[in-house]
């Protein structure tokens, strides 16, 4: 991981790597003081632990940053007078662990891009004495840290008003201009996303230029910093592994014995299989269809002889599972899409509320994307060659609206009852499509 740069002081953005890595640009950084970009604070100890400064106000301190452009902060300097007072060895852990506790634990939603180095600077008296620099980048996400909701203005924090608060979250939610899905990943470089994975995007006409090829396709953006990053768009379909920056973007996949979930103290075995689907979007709904057509139960007909009846429509559950990658809030921290398969339905959560003006009466009726740029890029991706996949398409998504069509009517021709969307406490939309099979037989696979 790597944070937001600093130039000497003065407040301008370097590449990232670059961030006071050099042990002359942190002193000249310090002798000049705080800024916007810059902290400094003297750790106090009582015994093995730290008394100072307090968790809560170093908490403000990192959400003020992250809230901002970004920032230092270098934990064993005295802030008033710049004196380097050091952390002694014995005790680097202490803070380097308080650091990331209140990164984690004291800060909503976590601060989980940040970067921690231990660092040797000469003191006034000449001798070394260590410290502690953590690197803050700008976040993505709007947190919030016990004294509420603070920002970086010149060399301090201030609690943001109320304006300003409803700017920042519309700034970095998907109802902002430039959308959630085109913002730039600050903690990202271009060399993170796979070539494997964004070059099967190019055509005889593209770009040669990576950066300017990425940047027409929507997955690279120009940065606060003035560096061309991956965008969410981005990393989310060029990353083999968009969960290092957006942790919460899979699905999680659980199949269950019976028709409820049951705590295992009161049925053992009563999660038949589980898995996490990781990876680019593309890959997330494929393994999650497998997992589906895998575990899902096979029903018999003996109208002429042995017909199986799938519990599922696999079209209609693949269309599905696009529809949750494609539409889900990215923007909301901690939530995941989650599946999750009885024997008398299947049910799809996918985090947000249904975008713009969409109820869920018009869904069959009317079409819109809350992240465009994703959906683009679904558009191009190949639709996987799998038995179960008879919708006869191409691509992954198409641009047609027909998505919503098929999960309600295949899924209604199959088990006689329409599929329900529900919208949860205006924070996820639920989705449940019944089983064909009132008494399924031996599961398909297993």
């Amino acid at each position: 991981m790597a944070g937001s740069p600093l130039n000497s002081g003065i407040g301008g953005w370097k590449q990232v790597a670059s961030m006071l890595d050099n042990r002359g640009e942190l002193l000249e950084a310090i002798r000049l003081g705080e800024t916007s970009f810059l902290e400094l604070k003297e750790v106090r100890f009582s015994g093995l632990k730290v008394a100072g400064p307090s968790r809560d106000d170093l908490a403000d301190e990192i959400a003020a940053f992250a809230n901002s452009r970004g920032g230092v902060l270098v934990l064993g300097v005295e802030d008033s007078s710049r004196d380097i007072i050091g952390v002694p060895d014995d005790r680097l852990d202490a803070v380097v662990n308080f650091a990331k506790e209140i990164c984690n634990d004291s800060i909503t939603p976590p601060v989980e891009q940040f970067v921690l180095d231990r660092v040797s600077l000469p003191s006034a008296t000449g001798r070394m004495a260590s410290v502690v620099k953590l690197e803050v980048p700008r976040s993505l996400f709007v947190h919030r840290s016990p004294g509420g909701y603070w920002h970086r203005a010149g060399d301090s924090k201030r609690i943001m008003t109320p304006d300003l608060l409803a700017r920042l979250f519309q700034q970095r939610s998907q109802t902002r201009l430039i959308r959630f899905d085109e913002q730039a990943v600050t903690n990202a470089r271009i060399g993170d996303l796979s070539e494997e994975l964004w070059a099967r995007f190019r055509t005889p006409r593209s770009d040669h230029e990576p950066e300017t090829f990425l940047a027409k396709l929507g997955m690279a953006v120009r940065a606060h910093d003035g560096a061309v990053r991956p965008s969410v768009a981005g990393v989310l379909i060029g990353s083999d592994a968009p969960e290092q920056w957006l942790p919460n973007a899979y699905v999680q996949a659980v199949a269950y014995r019976g028709t409820s979930v049951l705590p295992e103290s009161v049925a053992m075995n009563y999660q038949l299989d589980a898995s996490d689907f990781t990876g680019p979007l593309d890959r997330q709904v494929i393994e999650a269809s497998r997992f589906v057509s895998k575990n899902m139960r096979q029903g018999a007909s003996k109208v002429v002889g042995r017909v199986d009846e799938p519990q599922f429509d696999m079209a209609a559950v693949f269309e599905a599972l696009v529809n949750a990658v494609a539409h889900r809030d990215y923007a909301i921290h901690g939530a995941k899409i989650r599946l999750r398969l009885f024997d008398d339905r299947l049910e799809l959560f996918s985090p947000g509320a249904l975008a713009n003006s969409l109820t869920v009466d018009s869904l069959r009726y009317r079409q819109t994307a809350r992240n465009e740029t994703v959906c683009s890029l679904l558009t191009r991706c190949t639709a996987p060659d799998e038995p179960w996949l008879t919708i006869g398409r191409a691509h992954l998504m198409e641009k047609r609206g027909e998505g919503v069509p098929i999960i309600l009517d295949s899924s209604t021709a199959l088990s006689g009852r329409e599929p329900e969307y529900r919208v949860l406490d205006d924070a996820e939309l639920m989705l449940t499509i019944h089983s064909a099979n009132k008494n399924p037989s031996v599961a398909d696979g297993g």
